[in-house]
């Protein structure tokens, strides 16, 4: 039977981050082989899709997303012969698998860099985006002083790292790009040849049997060409630059010809990673005739509430601006482009932490209510390696324990220039850092969590002797038996699939309610985001007696409210609300 078009609806997406998944050779780094080892876990939670962040060559200055060369493997992840084995694996499993692109940029240390950096009339120059220093501006790069930046780059745009986006080379007397570490120089897709490269990579891998690309920041290809200074704000001395590199003047130009170059000659899923990009902005990138992508990430659920530091904050989750932001992208997109549906990924911390309870009484409840929220939504769901678990935050103390390079830099931007207490800033990391998203999965409640017989390359977080798969197998209770069953149930369900959504009580400030209309019936969805009882005022659910689908307590409540925690479903028949 031939397959659908749109497969990529219907599919539940489990995102592995390989380094810390499952290490098969004891080394401490989750890598290829350690996955093949799993394959049959994912398929029995009900995965279709896999998608795996980079195992590209990579010097790894930003685990794996420092691309050196996009047609081998990293050695620290196994072979290209591990690779195929595991993709026919998957496939033989009923499973596909997607990549991550990376296209943004390259590392450094990308033979096309090295070349671009050796000359001015190199041919590779052109590659990347290289700019001579303001006339008459004192060079003085990286900055000594708080407050202080280097007069002569090109512009002021700040890193999404920290500090400048420019970094000077002595040796050519030019600045290079990299909105990223100064490892991850920007690529200049303004050039053909460079497009031309990337779309010929990308055939290689289509060739190769994958199933698609989740795309890193695609939204900032185009850049604006006259590089003009972004904004001051919050006495930051960089400037704010998003206007100017995230949805630029020609980046649906380059989308539109990547798909004629190559997307349109596969049964590929193609998802958009859209930093900058709201539900107006995702209608180009991936309406249903749009002719560039299936459909985009958005992050504005996840950063909302940011405080005076942005996403440095330990500030709680505003749930009415979060049901404003979600409700806003399903109402905007519906019937004319397709919603991603997460809570987590590789770059942000723990849902259950940031919007549930770490609290041992509320842990389970709130990962399961979060569950419930989010995943009866229009769109297709995506769990991060650990989030069925419900697994949380790190609460490392010691700065040394993380890994991420934004971590130290912001550390070292923010305590050791700026003077913010150390005390102060660590709880802003254990808040909103990445590392809260890549410590080892925990399999079981052995010294490496299952993980490894070695020591892993980031800290255990301590919990997993409470929270592992191997315990919530074992519990019908637990969350990873919800999470099973939600999947199985969105499966079957078309309200889900297809159900118009509107959003109920807006200004509730402890109460996401809202509901599925399909063909005759309503599922109406109520979560409860507090430790406090909630009264609801939806007095006709008594009245017409509707079938409960799904609830995360096992026992009923009183039917005039939710306990702290709760979610809950009921699927009905022309129930006005």
């Amino acid at each position: 039977m031939e397959q659908r078009k749109d497969w990529w609806k219907d599919s539940l997406v489990y995102q592995i981050y390989p380094r810390s998944f499952q290490d098969s050779n004891g080394d401490g780094i989750g890598d290829i082989n350690g996955i093949r080892q799993r394959l049959e876990y994912l398929k029995d939670l009900g995965v279709d899709v896999i998608w795996l962040s980079p195992v590209y060559q990579s010097p790894n200055d930003d685990n794996g997303y420092d691309i050196s060369d996009y047609q081998a493997i990293m050695e620290e992840f196994g072979t290209m012969e591990d690779f195929d084995r595991m993709l026919e694996e998957i496939h033989g499993l009923g499973m596909k698998l997607v990549m991550d692109l990376v296209v943004n940029h390259t590392s450094d240390e990308h033979p096309w860099f090295r070349e671009s950096r050796k000359s001015r009339d190199n041919p590779y120059r052109e590659y990347y985006v290289w700019k001579e220093p303001r006339a008459g501006a004192r060079i003085r790069p990286g900055a000594a002083r708080p407050g202080e930046t280097d007069e002569a780059a090109p512009n002021n745009w700040a890193s999404r790292f920290r500090g400048s986006a420019w970094e000077w080379e002595e040796a050519t007397g030019m600045y290079y790009l990299h909105m990223f570490s100064k490892k991850q120089p920007d690529l200049n897709w303004e050039n053909p040849k460079v497009r031309r490269e990337i779309y010929d990579m990308m055939t290689w891998w289509g060739r190769k049997g994958i199933d698609g690309f989740r795309m890193d920041v695609i939204s900032m290809l185009s850049k604006n060409q006259d590089y003009p200074d972004g904004e001051l704000k919050d006495g930051n001395p960089y400037g704010e630059g998003l206007p100017y590199y995230a949805n630029g003047p020609r980046i649906h130009e380059f989308i539109k010809e990547m798909n004629r170059e190559v997307l349109s000659k596969f049964d590929w899923m193609t998802v958009g990673e859209g930093v900058g990009v709201g539900p107006e902005e995702a209608l180009d990138y991936a309406g249903f005739q749009s002719h560039e992508l299936n459909m985009m990430f958005h992050f504005e659920h996840v950063e909302i509430s940011p405080g005076p530091y942005g996403k440095w904050n330990n500030n709680p989750a505003d749930l009415v601006e979060l049901k404003q932001v979600l409700s806003r992208w399903q109402t905007k997109l519906e019937g004319k482009a397709w919603n991603s549906l997460f809570w987590e990924n590789h770059d942000y911390p723990r849902a259950v932490s940031r919007f549930g309870s770490d609290d041992p009484r509320y842990r389970e409840l709130s990962a399961k209510m979060l569950a419930i929220c989010l995943y009866l939504m229009k769109g297709t769901p995506y769990v991060y390696q650990g989030q069925e678990l419900g697994m949380t935050n790190c609460p490392f103390t010691e700065l040394s324990d993380y890994r991420d390079i934004e971590i130290h830099r912001v550390y070292h931007e923010m305590v050791e220039e700026g003077g913010i207490p150390h005390e102060e800033m660590m709880t802003y990391i254990h808040h909103t850092g990445r590392d809260n998203a890549r410590t080892p999965m925990q399999w079981d409640d052995t010294p490496g969590a299952g993980f490894s017989t070695g020591v892993p390359w980031i800290p255990l977080n301590p919990n997993y002797k409470e929270i592992n798969v191997k315990e919530q197998q074992s519990r019908q209770d637990s969350v990873y038996w919800f999470y099973k069953n939600l999947f199985r149930f969105r499966k079957d369900s078309q309200i889900v699939k297809e159900g118009t959504y509107r959003l109920l009580l807006p200004e509730h400030p402890g109460v996401f309610a809202y509901e599925r209309c399909f063909k005759g019936q309503r599922l109406l969805v109520a979560c409860n985001f507090t430790p406090q009882y909630q009264e609801l005022f939806l007095s006709a659910l008594t009245e017409k007696n509707p079938e409960v689908v799904l609830r995360n307590y096992e026992e009923t409540g009183d039917g005039k409210g939710l306990r702290p925690f709760e979610g809950i479903a009921w699927l009905y028949e022309g129930l006005s609300v």
